[in-house]
């Protein structure tokens, strides 16, 4: 009886982030500006890095695609955050924690419409890349890999950023979610392949866990699979980490903002 309340609550979660997205659309655009900014900035400005010696990658749009890709995802689960803080500040949050049992079921709503909205999404981001002839080479298994890293790392921060969020209850508390983010993107391969980085930067991206899902990603798209059992662990890793991280935080919103 319990799980089923549990997944019943989840639902509802799921049902009115879902809701205010179709009553105001315009909030799906947000998580799409920034990467889509950068990927026209990127392969226009810095398309000529492609032609370097050395550079060892099929196409540079490409090459930055899988990085505006993940971007898109991850601000997916950023800005559905936003949408936990400013339901927890407004005392919405309280309500459905005295409606929830199991009151993880709350923050797995949250995920199932971080998820929607990285679906949206990347539909949008593939057929802008398709439309302006980004050369594909990965065959579609290939593809579906590239996607489910993008969602499983869409899944990890909208889990990193439930556990802020939780924690504050406060909308003030976006900036601890989207700075880290930022910087982590940033601190990985954003323009030329790993190897071809040196001093800190290289060191950084070595132990980026961000880094190994961006190389299989790109060998994904290129049809040449690299590091794909250690980017899926990685991905893994990230979930469960933040899965605990989110627990927690819940369990100090039922003590209280911080």
């Amino acid at each position: 009886m319990t799980v089923a309340r549990s997944l019943s609550v989840a639902q509802g979660v799921a049902r009115q982030g879902t809701r205010k997205l179709v009553k105001n659309p315009v909030k799906a655009v947000p998580p799409m500006l920034v990467p889509l900014f950068f990927f026209i900035a990127f392969t226009g400005a810095l398309s000529a890095v492609g032609g370097t010696k050395g550079f060892g990658y099929y196409n540079y749009t490409a090459f930055e695609f899988v990085l505006v890709l993940y971007m898109g995802s991850m601000f997916a689960g950023i800005f559905t955050a936003f949408d936990i803080a400013l339901d927890y500040q407004s005392g919405l949050g309280n309500r459905m924690m005295l409606a929830a049992p199991r009151r993880l079921a709350i923050i797995s709503g949250y995920v199932i419409v971080a998820l929607g909205r990285a679906a949206l999404v990347i539909v949008v981001f593939w057929l802008i890349a398709l439309v302006t002839g980004m050369p594909v080479h990965g065959d579609p298994l290939e593809i579906a890999g590239l996607v489910a890293l993008a969602l499983l790392l869409n899944v990890a921060t909208t889990l990193y950023g439930a556990g802020i969020a939780l924690r504050f209850q406060t909308t003030a508390s976006g900036v601890l979610i989207l700075i880290p983010a930022f910087m982590v993107l940033f601190l990985s391969p954003v323009f030329i392949p790993r190897e071809r980085l040196s001093g800190w930067l290289h060191t950084a991206a070595s132990v980026n866990p961000l880094t190994p899902l961006l190389e299989s990603g790109r060998g994904f798209l290129a049809g040449s699979p690299v590091s794909t059992g250690l980017a899926f662990a990685a991905a893994a890793g990230l979930v469960i980490a933040f899965s605990i991280w989110a627990a927690r935080g819940m369990r100090s919103a039922e003590a209280g903002p911080h």
